[in-house]
This record gives structure tokens, C-alpha cells and sequence, in this order.
């Protein structure tokens, strides 16, 4: 992985963090990402002594603001000369419904329309690169998501998990419709349950203790970093396996309304 470049969004605590220490020990140039400065400060020189490896570099944006997710890719865009591998892992659990800076609900700001915007800007980066890599951390809580078009900023009514269990379902339209539009350029798209995770997200969410980071991060590790999965694209992974997903991630239909819709709400 010493020639490889990779972005991990949240990736100054739990899964992202132990995934970005895993992926520095082997040798790979990674790009950490948070909201807070000092903090991201210290997870940088913190894995950069456990590794030896100097290479990690910290961006700082909050996925909430679509300004920031632009910035972001720039950022990435103007620093690196390439782009092997994009995590997309940052996500939230928001127990009462609070809109963002662009009046937008933030559970589906946050982990739905952040990445589908920051992927797309950086999609020229990442086909300049190829072979390349999109991972996309779902849960398995998509399958208890319900798609209302008509309801995607929780307008008729606000539940912590419905909303949550939505952004994970569009985690993993947006994964498939992805894969199928990339077909031929050497990217690929694929998504992942990570487990039952003890980090800050399940605490709040669910208010219950969960696996070790190490363990939720290595399916992730998996798809970054296997050459097992070389070529392999529009997939859902469980334990480094192809597991199956909710039959309305199959419904080709909804995946290519769902992708015209975010591209309305995150203008692009």
C-alpha cells in the first residue's frame, strides 16, 4: 500500500481512526478528516508515532455545511496528485431533528448527501488514479429504512432511528447506482455493515456497548486494502464477505431517483 492515497472521512475517533492506523501501518499515504483542529492534530502525530509512518495529513471540514464538503474536496483535489481510495465514514445519530446550515436534516446531510457530493467532486481525481476504490460505510440498519420521497428531511415527523435507518439505505443506492455508472473506468463502489461497534454513534443512538473499533474496522481495512477485492464493484459486505442487502436496494428505479434527488438537494 506504499504507493496508495487515502481520504477516511471521520476519521479522528472510532472506526475510521483505527482503520486509518491499520491503513498507515501498511505503508499508505493517509488523508485523516475531522471537525475539530486540535484533535485531529493529535490522532495525526499519534498514528504517525505508532506506524513510523510520517505520511498522514489532516483536512478539516464539517460535512453538515455543503460549502465545507466542497472546500474539502479542493482541499484534497489541490494537495494530492492522486486519489486511490475514498472512505467515505463520517456519519451521525441525532436524537432530535435539528437542520443544518443549509435547512437540511443532518442525520441525512451528514451521512447520505455529504458523500454523495464530496465523491462526486472528486470523482476526476480518483479516475485519474485508477485503479481506484469508493467505500461507503452502511449499516445494517438500512434494511429497516422506509423511502418516502416526500419525506426525506423528516418534514412529516422525526424519529432518531428512522432517520438514521434512511441515510444507511441511501448509503447503499447510492453505492449500487454508483458502481453501475462507473462500469469501465477502474473505480470501484462498495458499501459494508461494519458490525455492532462501541463508538460515540452507538452510545448515542442506542445506548448500548458494542465490538472493539479494531473489529469494526476490519472490513473496512478489507475493502481498502485486499487484493481480493480488486474489481469487484456494487457490493454490500458483512465480515468480509458479499452479504445481502434489503430488496429495495435492488429496485433500479428508486436508486436512479434517489441519486436525481440528492444531486437536487446538494446542487450539484
Amino acid at each position: 500500500m506504499t504507493d496508495k492515497v487515502i481520504l477516511i472521512t471521520g476519521s479522528t475517533d472510532g472506526i475510521g481512526r483505527q482503520a486509518a492506523l491499520e491503513l498507515a501501518s501498511l505503508g499508505a499515504t493517509v488523508l485523516i478528516h475531522g471537525r475539530d483542529a486540535a484533535r485531529g492534530r493529535n490522532v495525526v502525530e499519534e498514528i504517525r508515532t505508532a506506524t513510523g509512518n510520517q505520511k498522514v495529513d489532516l483536512f478539516i471540514a464539517d460535512l453538515s455545511s455543503r460549502q465545507q464538503v466542497r472546500q474539502l474536496a479542493a482541499d484534497i483535489t489541490n494537495h494530492c496528485g492522486a486519489l486511490h481510495v475514498l472512505v467515505n465514514n463520517a456519519g451521525v445519530f441525532m436524537n432530535e431533528r435539528r437542520l443544518t446550515v443549509d435547512g437540511l436534516e443532518t442525520t441525512f446531510a451528514v451521512n447520505h448527501l455529504a458523500p454523495f457530493l464530496l465523491t462526486n467532486l472528486l470523482l476526476d481525481l480518483l479516475k485519474k488514479s485508477a485503479p481506484a476504490r469508493i467505500i461507503t460505510v452502511s449499516s445494517v440498519a438500512h434494511t429497516r429504512g422506509k423511502l418516502d420521497f416526500d419525506n426525506l428531511q423528516a418534514e412529516k415527523g422525526f424519529g432518531g432511528y428512522s432517520s438514521y435507518a434512511l441515510s444507511k439505505l441511501a448509503n447503499v443506492l447510492f453505492t449500487y447506482e454508483l458502481g453501475e455508472l462507473l462500469a469501465g473506468t477502474g473505480i470501484t463502489s462498495n458499501c459494508l455493515h461494519p458490525g455492532v461497534i462501541g463508538t460515540k454513534l452507538l452510545r448515542t443512538g442506542f445506548n448500548m456497548p458494542g465490538a472493539s473499533p479494531a473489529d469494526g474496522a476490519e472490513t473496512l481495512v478489507f475493502l481498502a486494502a485486499s487484493p481480493e477485492v480488486e474489481g469487484i464493484t456494487g457490493k454490500y459486505f458483512q465480515e468480509k464477505q458479499e452479504a445481502p442487502s434489503s430488496p429495495t436496494t435492488h429496485d433500479a428505479a428508486l436508486r436512479k431517483r434517489m441519486w436525481e434527488a440528492s444531486t437536487q438537494l446538494t446542487g450539484l
